[in-house]
């Protein structure tokens, strides 16, 4: 992988660049939209390509569990399993002992994460994980090791070693254990990824939650190993503001030459506000579940189709979008096609957020060259 950074901006830091992959370039600022099970909700991989998403985010562990990636393997890989010409991330497993055990990283900015009792998570230990599968309760351990191999088995463009992500109402000593742990796993995710590149590149995750000194060792501390990028995860804060500061105080300590993603963030005013930061990538499963809910986003404000208002608007979203969906659809049959629980619901709503989102990334580029940003 390279990285480029084609312009910087002399108001912030935000900065325009390209990321090179064996699979395509990616264009920074950028959205990377979650196809956790190797697809898009509601969309297959060539409207997905016809939409110009440049970057997917797939999932280790759920790829694990179903089909398995020594399935994905014997297919070509995930790029030939799901015919996707384009780049591909995927990521270690480890946000499952987040997500299983307190939830999502969307619940703790709502302050809403807390301890599950459902026995996902049987065990933390050095050597790994020890899960218990939802499809069928197998216990399964996932160690540095293994997450690799399985996300070679996978073959994406970029990975993601393999890691602990605690909440945010941890207490310190516990945060600092945690993340000592998470650095030995990550040392030991880079070793087995050196063993055999193949043509991969590999993210260090930042840890440290919304402590300023532990975030700043994490950054360095990883920056001396042979990472290719950097993505901040872990709990970020329990709102806006404290995210937002956390990140103020973080990315100046990453090298200015390399990408920063930002783990499973991605809604608009997160976008807005990271960008000139210096935040090259967000990834979200925000503009697909919310057209799934029947929420359209527009430059105009978001409107929700569902609602009886607008089952009389016979003109598109967005008048001045170019997506199929504006192109051939109006406002109006979108409202009936909800009512009516149609399928094409979904699709014709994602195919449009998705296009809203590729097309806002293209004008937050454009503003870092103008000088706007």
């Amino acid at each position: 992988m390279k990285f480029e950074i084609t312009y910087q901006s002399r108001k912030s830091r935000a900065r325009v660049g390209k990321i090179y992959t064996a699979h395509g370039v990616i264009d920074t600022p950028n959205f990377v939209a979650v196809g956790t099970n190797g697809a898009l909700k509601a969309l297959d991989s060539k409207q997905v390509e016809t939409i110009g998403l440049q970057l997917m985010f797939c999932n280790t562990y759920h790829l694990m569990l179903q089909p398995g990636t020594s399935k994905v393997k014997e297919a070509g890989g995930i790029h030939q399993f799901i015919n996707r010409p384009l780049p591909i991330i995927t990521d270690s497993g480890g946000f499952q002992v987040f997500s299983l055990a307190y939830g999502s990283v969307a619940s703790e900015l709502k302050s809403q994460g807390t301890k599950k009792t459902d026995g996902s998570v049987l065990k933390i230990t050095e050597d790994g994980v020890l899960f218990r599968s939802y499809r069928d309760g197998k216990k399964i351990l996932l160690t540095p090791e293994s997450s690799i191999e399985a996300q070679k088995d996978l073959g994406a463009d970029i990975i993601i070693p393999f890691d602990e992500l605690p909440p945010y109402h941890i207490e310190k000593r516990a945060l600092v254990e945690s993340l000592e742990r998470t650095h030995r796993w990550e040392k030991r995710s880079l070793e087995a990824h050196l063993k055999n590149p193949m043509h991969q590149s590999m993210y260090a995750v930042i840890h440290g939650g919304v402590d300023k000194e532990l975030r700043e060792k994490s950054c360095h501390t990883l920056r001396e190993l042979p990472f290719d990028g950097f993505a901040i995860g872990g709990s970020v804060g329990k709102n806006k503001e404290e995210m937002i500061a956390m990140l103020t105080s973080t990315l100046p300590h990453l090298p200015y030459l390399a990408p920063n993603h930002l783990l499973g963030i991605a809604d608009l005013p997160s976008i807005d506000a990271c960008i000139p930061l210096g935040i090259d990538t967000f990834d979200s499963c925000y503009p697909t579940r919310s057209a799934r809910h029947g929420c359209a986003l527009s430059s105009r404000g978001n409107i929700h189709l569902t609602q009886g208002k607008y089952s009389s608007l016979f003109r598109p979203i967005d008048e001045e979008c170019s997506c199929y969906t504006c192109k051939h659809y109006t406002v109006a049959y979108l409202n009936h096609l909800f009512k009516a629980k149609e399928i094409s619901a979904l699709t014709l709503t994602t195919i449009h957020n998705l296009h809203f989102m590729v097309k806002l990334m293209e004008n937050y580029r454009e503003s870092i060259y103008s000088g706007k940003i």
